[in-house]
């Protein structure tokens, strides 16, 4: 039966031989054709089975040798065209530079699914790495390249390619680029909200020319040196023995793939399309806005002929406080109460607030406040982002303050014995051995001075000191 499969193909007749085996009809049935027809050929055919023409086998795409730069765009290697572009325009969108300015690998990560696509939106270099992997994209790129040099042919040896999220491939975009900023704040400004206005300067396409660039009538050629595409590809050698190809933004028309003569030049922004001018902008720190938040101001972007214009935006960065620390919408603050305070309690402006109002507190009649113990301030925190008139809570954990050797020089000491609690006792049972230490005051930092791997000793581990009391916040009690 095989010898008729064989036969079948290789004179691949319109009339095809019936199979009558009655153990190759229940295979094919049963969805084993596959079997059968690897063992005589790689490609597909049709058999008749039965008298039925039937299609035993159509060979699936071999498996890619790696699937890391369909991992990077988060698809499989079954992904069609419109699978390929959809994902990076997703992934490209999530990861831009212009949307991740605090984490420093955001570039790099947006170039390798960059590369990714160059790679995978071809057909021809899809091909190659799905049946050699990227060593053998990288073989056919150059002498001496190997694979840890092929994502260097697009951004190591000086891969510049416009991109915007959402625009199309090949530098066109469907809006101009963002300009984004880093603008510092205080805990203040964010809890009473904050107006600032400010002078910038912007590009705006030119009003002479309407953008053309010309002179009255004169038209822009086709730039022949890219020949209108705007970027050109380079060799470029990274290492002594290693060459990578580069695209870069064509210089001679500067990216437009068009070019004016000299003559032909708009006078007022000679040729440049646009013009830079002032502006004065404002932007709004709403109350509760948050660290890294962004403020974005849509359409104030650069201009540029045929464009949406891109937005400016400012990240917000806030300022270390002295005072106060934040936590979600809560506040944590520290205050210091006298001794005879901790004793007696205490009705008195405690702290000053970021507004500026003074908070008087008043602490339960019999109460004794120990040192470090952790009081909350009810609806005193920070105010609800959009909903200014909620505001979260205030923690306040209180020191004790004991007093100086001056004033217990002042007291009359059995007087004072007989007012405080009872000294401890002696351990019990009394060890049978006991040595009398000398006192002596010191501080902490001196703690393993003699051993100099103490504190360098490269490990973050704090647990080993919890025991001890250090580094740890109090546990605060609600009241």
């Amino acid at each position: 039966m095989i010898t008729i499969i064989q036969r079948a193909w290789r004179t691949r007749k319109a009339s095809l031989p019936r199979i009558e085996d009655p153990v190759i009809k229940y295979l094919v049935r049963m969805g084993a054709a596959e079997s059968i027809y690897l063992m005589c050929s790689n490609s597909a055919s049709k058999f008749r089975v039965g008298g039925c023409t039937q299609k035993i086998f159509e060979p699936q795409k071999a498996l890619p040798v790696e699937t890391e730069l369909y991992d990077l765009l988060g698809i499989g290697p079954n992904a069609t065209e419109a699978d390929i572009k959809k994902a990076y325009r997703k992934k490209a969108k999530e990861h831009h530079p212009d949307k991740n300015i605090n984490d420093p690998d955001a570039s790099q990560k947006f170039q390798e699914m960059l590369a990714a696509y160059e790679i995978l939106s071809d057909p021809q270099s899809r091909e190659v790495y799905d049946r050699y992997g990227i060593d053998g994209l990288s073989k056919s790129s150059g002498p001496g390249m190997d694979a840890s040099d092929l994502f260097a042919q697009f951004f190591e040896a000086g891969f510049n390619f416009d991109f915007d999220p959402g625009a199309g491939f090949g530098g066109r975009r469907a809006k101009g680029q963002d300009d984004v900023h880093q603008y510092q704040v205080t805990l203040e400004d964010l809890y009473n909200g904050k107006s600032v206005k400010m002078n910038m300067e912007k590009e705006v396409v030119c009003g002479q020319c309407k953008g053309s660039g010309a002179r009255g009538s004169a038209k822009p050629k086709s730039c022949s040196t890219c020949e209108g595409k705007g970027w050109t590809f380079t060799q470029t050698q990274i290492s002594p023995s290693r060459f990578g190809t580069a695209r870069n933004k064509c210089h001679d028309c500067d990216g437009t793939g068009e070019k004016l003569k000299e003559k032909d030049r708009c006078k007022k922004c000679k040729g440049a399309k646009t013009v830079t001018e002032k502006t004065r902008i404002e932007i709004v720190i709403e109350k509760g806005m948050t660290d890294r938040q962004r403020i974005v101001l849509a359409g104030a972007g650069d201009q540029k002929p045929g464009v949406p214009p891109g937005d400016v935006i400012f990240a917000l960065k806030v300022m270390h406080h002295e005072t106060f620390e934040r936590s979600g919408n809560d506040l944590l603050t520290r205050v210091t109460v006298t001794l005879s305070e901790a004793i007696l309690g205490f009705s008195r402006i405690l702290l000053k607030h970021l507004d500026g109002r003074g908070i008087k507190v008043s602490s339960p009649p019999g109460k004794i406040i120990k040192p470090e113990s952790c009081i909350v301030l009810r609806g005193e925190g920070m105010p609800v982002y959009k909903n200014a008139d909620q505001k979260g809570d205030l923690f306040v954990v209180v020191s004790v303050e004991m007093p100086d050797q001056d004033w217990l020089k002042r007291v009359d000491l059995k007087a004072l014995a007989s007012l405080l609690p009872p000294k401890k006792p002696e351990l019990e049972p009394y060890p049978e051995a006991v040595d009398e230490a000398k006192y002596e005051e010191s501080d902490l930092v001196e703690f393993g001075g003699d051993d100099e791997d103490a504190w360098v000793d490269g490990s973050d581990d704090d647990d080993e000191f919890d025991g001890m009391g250090m580094g740890t916040e109090p546990e605060c009690r609600h009241q």
